[in-house]
């Protein structure tokens, strides 16, 4: 019993602090004011944030008690808003890059638009710091994007892991982000001829874990040329393989760090 209370207690402070501060290439900090997801595209099969939450209910975090749908979500990984985390950063006093939802989607459709509208409302108030959002779910984000106030300190992103998925890369350009970017995370198959008109960042990963579907170097190269070819920027994040770490991340000799220039906003 005491080591499961040693546990929870590490579990606890560790969710406090690494949401200030991630191991994520291209990001600092995270931030999640909800959790939870459903799988819905072939890039969700190996979700790292499913077996995470499974993890972390058993261990009491007492923001992953909401089960899923087994069919496509699992213990601990039901949607469930977290209100009292949205002060997290106005209390942060430097700035900062911030995954907003690495737990979730934000844009799931059990996540009710005024909450949606809440988050940006705290991401507006914060232009101190620069959030970065991403989403499977293009279609509802080019729905409900013109109710959303769009502040310029945020970035939003697409996930597009095979060519299935490319139009969600259309949809992402109908909003009126200061910066479009497109994560091409796991990379499950070449993604020839992508339209990166309007398209400012992309990053490019394989996959990590049990299970993990291996990634032609040869679809990286290619979208590494269509950034250069677009003026797009091109961040390689991962070969991936058993461990996020363990394939190394340097493409033909070197790294790949590039970061987009967010374009001005012309409010209405």
């Amino acid at each position: 019993m005491r080591t499961v209370v040693r546990q929870y207690c590490r579990v606890e402070r560790k969710e406090r602090r690494t949401a200030d501060k991630s191991a994520i290439e291209w990001t600092e900090a995270t931030w999640n004011p909800t959790t939870g997801c459903d799988r819905i595209s072939s890039g969700c099969d190996n979700c790292y944030a499913l077996t995470l939450a499974k993890r972390l209910k058993a261990m009491r975090s007492a923001k992953y008690q909401t089960d899923g749908d087994p069919r496509t979500s699992g213990p601990g990984f039901g949607v469930a808003l977290h209100p009292d985390a949205l002060d997290i950063p106005r209390r942060w006093r430097d700035p900062r890059t911030v995954f907003v939802n690495s737990m979730l989607d934000l844009f799931h459709a059990r996540v009710p638009l005024a909450y949606v509208q809440q988050v940006f409302a705290v991401m507006r108030e914060t232009p101190r710091h620069t959030f970065q959002v991403l989403t499977k779910r293009a279609s509802r984000l080019a729905k409900v994007a013109h109710q959303i106030d769009w502040p310029a300190n945020v970035w939003m992103g697409v996930s597009v892991e095979d060519y299935a998925q490319r139009e969600r890369v259309a949809q992402l350009r109908e909003v009126p982000a200061a910066v479009r970017f497109i994560s091409a995370e796991p990379l499950l198959g070449p993604l020839v001829d992508l339209n990166l008109d309007g398209i400012d960042w992309l990053i490019v990963g394989g996959e990590s874990g049990q299970g993990c579907r291996p990634m032609d170097p040869a679809w990286v190269r290619d979208l590494r040329d269509q950034c250069a070819s677009a003026g797009t920027a091109f961040f390689f994040k991962q070969w991936g393989g058993r461990t996020p770490k363990v394939g190394g991340r340097h493409l033909d000799g070197r790294t790949w760090d590039e970061m987009p220039a967010p374009r001005l906003l012309v409010q209405a």
